[in-house]
């Protein structure tokens, strides 16, 4: 049987929408094996598909049939952490766990290129399922089928305090709420920042991300379906953090915090507890091994 460990992702991160995002330290470990029929199961008991709508076998049959494998079906059981819609990669997870799963289970056809060209292929855009595949922080790109990509380290101690409601926002319903033009200085906004947030995650200039998480984009357009966004973003910077934004499509929000600040999750806690008890407040640091497939017994 084979096993695939993938993390959690938040893409965007403010101004760098569908090309910046960055893996967390929060995992679907997916179990699977070749088997004569479908068998999927989770090992919580979470109500999920079961049958050929599953996302993790829509991903490994693409594999089979990219290779010109025939495929009677899968045993899969899943162990999903990764909270579903709320912008922290559970789809890109899914995806890149059915196509390393199957491509483990066919003597790895695929290499490390085609894998993440086709998660990306996949998924509509490379910021979430690159940095599952690859770990770290990652600027990436969708160009004609092919991911153009470059993983960074990251230079500067912080963590990623994420706020979680208790209800969702579907992909689709974040990008129909955007507009479908943007003015110029809008996108020279954006641009300009996207840049800044990546040099100075590299670098670890990191008093600039207040700055350089600034978006005109996304983030406007979508507070509008989140309850109560605004303000906790707004109390998430107040508390001290470096920077803040919506992670992927929402409704998680991300607050940047310097690593040596050990109380901001207890001050986080507390704020969320006496004003919006909807909202978990968590810990999270950045995954810098992405995406590990293993055989077990």
């Amino acid at each position: 049987m084979i096993e695939v460990k993938v993390p959690a992702t938040s893409a965007n991160m403010g101004s760098g929408y569908d090309s910046i995002g960055i893996a967390l330290d929060l995992y679907n470990v997916i179990q699977m094996e070749e088997s004569d029929h479908i068998d999927i199961s989770d090992v919580a008991g979470a109500s999920i598909p079961t049958d050929e709508s599953n996302l993790i076998y829509q991903c490994a049959k693409k594999v089979y049939d990219i290779c010109g494998k025939p495929l009677k079906g899968l045993k899969i059981v899943e162990q999903c952490d990764i909270p579903q819609t709320r912008g922290l990669g559970s789809s890109s997870a899914c995806t890149v766990a059915g196509i390393l799963g199957a491509n483990a289970l066919l003597g790895n056809p695929l290499d490390r290129e085609n894998i993440i060209d086709l998660a990306a292929s996949i998924e509509g855009h490379p910021d979430n399922s690159t940095p599952a595949i690859l770990g770290g922080f990652c600027v990436a790109l969708l160009e004609y089928g092919k991911v153009w990509s470059v993983r960074v380290p990251m230079n500067g101690q912080v963590d990623f305090i994420t706020f979680i409601p208790d209800f969702e926002l579907s992909t689709e319903k974040a990008r129909a709420a955007l507009p479908q033009t943007i003015h110029h200085h809008d996108a020279v906004f954006n641009l300009a920042r996207a840049a800044l947030l990546a040099g100075s995650l590299t670098t670890g200039k990191l008093e600039n991300l207040g700055v350089a998480m600034g978006d005109c984009l996304h983030q406007p357009y979508r507070f509008d379906l989140i309850p109560d966004g605004r303000e906790v973003m707004h109390a998430a910077k107040a508390m001290g953090a470096l920077g803040a934004f919506i992670s992927g499509a929402g409704p998680s929000i991300i607050a940047v915090v310097a690593s040596h600040d050990k109380t901001y999750l207890s001050r986080a806690q507390m704020y969320c507890e006496q004003n919006f008890p909807h909202w978990k407040p968590i810990r999270l640091v950045c995954d810098e091994v992405g995406a590990v497939v293993r055989t077990v017994s």
